[in-house]
């Protein structure tokens, strides 16, 4: 079981982004998933910079592939998706719209925004080309390993969410642009004032969700180190870490420990709020419970 990073669902500035993927490239990940994944409108400010990323990472022998968006609506939108499998690189779709484009035989990988819940899903894909699957955050830990067995037989790597905000839901409305009383068309990119989400509470002022523009997140931080052991038992591949400003070095240092050196739960989990003060760790999905269950 090793690494993998998906693609940075925020606005981050262009300067911010070649920053990123600099410093990923000295990192002990073994893959790592580039593209934008949540609007189109935001792509324009940096796409410049994924060639020189892309050469980055796989300079360091990092595996890398493109991601599609997961909601693809517009024309532009359809255009941008076909262009990204005229690359030589694999691409991750991140919704099932994005199949219409796949050239015949091509492989792929599948994000976790696509619903594979099941064996059948899993099979139909594998049977399209799919050659990685990470499966959505909220699945139980039986499930997971049900889908690890049928990945294994299809010879599909699956990967399950390993750490950071879990995505929720996806929209054709803006929440950031009307939250400031803009339209989507003008948003004037005000969700990038929140580059690492914005908080939404309960009417009773107790922390609930994350928005960042047209996607929910969650709240919690959602993180699989107290199950890491079962998951390796249970033959997952990987496990995701989803890009944060803060401390991502350093949290990707701690789940290379815990694969690497068999770093044990809790001593993760102390190092994870150590150097993120203040966060809720939560992994309710893979207990079956509420997914926003805090960790022990």
């Amino acid at each position: 079981m090793d690494l993998t990073i998906g693609p940075i669902a925020f606005f981050w500035s262009a300067e911010q982004v070649r920053a990123f993927y600099q410093r990923l490239a000295s990192t002990p990940v073994q893959r790592v998933v580039i593209g934008e994944w949540v609007c189109s409108k935001r792509l324009p400010f940096w796409q410049h910079e994924i060639p020189a990323a892309v050469e980055a990472l796989q300079a360091a022998g990092k595996e890398v592939a493109l991601s599609t968006l997961t909601l693809i609506t517009l024309k532009r939108e359809r255009r941008q998706t076909a262009g990204l499998f005229a690359s030589d690189l694999p691409v991750e779709i991140a919704d099932l719209g994005a199949l219409q484009h796949l050239p015949e035989g091509a492989p792929f990988w599948v994000g976790p925004t696509v619903n594979v819940y099941n064996e059948g899903t899993l099979e139909w894909l594998a049977a399209k080309g799919a050659r990685r699957i990470c499966l959505p955050p909220e699945l139980p830990l039986a499930s997971v390993v049900q889908l690890a067995r049928a990945g294994r037989q299809a010879g599909v790597a699956v990967e399950v969410w390993g750490h950071g905000r879990a995505p929720l839901a996806i929209s054709g409305r803006c929440y950031h642009a009307r939250l400031h009383d803009r339209a989507k068309d003008n948003c004037q990119f005000v969700c990038a004032e929140d580059p690492d989400g914005r908080l939404v509470e309960t009417l009773e002022g107790q922390p609930f969700l994350t928005v960042n523009g047209v996607q929910t997140l969650s709240h919690a931080h959602m993180t699989a180190a107290p199950h890491a052991a079962a998951l390796r038992e249970a033959g997952i591949s990987a496990l995701r870490l989803s890009p944060q400003q803060d401390n991502f070095d350093d949290i990707i240092n701690i789940y290379a420990q815990i694969l690497e050196n068999g770093l044990p739960a809790p001593d993760a989990l102390s190092d994870l709020r150590r150097i993120l003060p203040g966060t809720v760790f939560a992994q309710g999905f893979l207990d079956a419970q509420p997914g926003a269950t805090p960790c022990p």
